[in-house]
């Protein structure tokens, strides 16, 4: 349990050292919008969107006979 804890946090410090490296703004145009995203914000949206992804793929197949 010990172990899976230290596993966690070293992970989030990781992630948390690559989002505050990337400040950087990244423009998207789709069509006729544009639009502006700080890359410190695009990076946990990303993060958190393939977590629920995974999370959900995994409850989907779970309930498969």
């Amino acid at each position: 349990m010990k172990t899976k804890i230290i596993l966690i946090v070293v992970l989030l410090v990781l992630a948390a050292i690559v989002f505050i490296q990337n400040p950087g703004e990244v423009v998207y145009r789709i069509y006729f919008w544009r639009i502006g995203l700080s890359q410190m914000i695009l990076l946990p949206l990303t993060l958190l969107a393939g977590f629920a992804l995974g999370f959900l793929t995994a409850t989907v197949r779970r309930r498969r006979p």
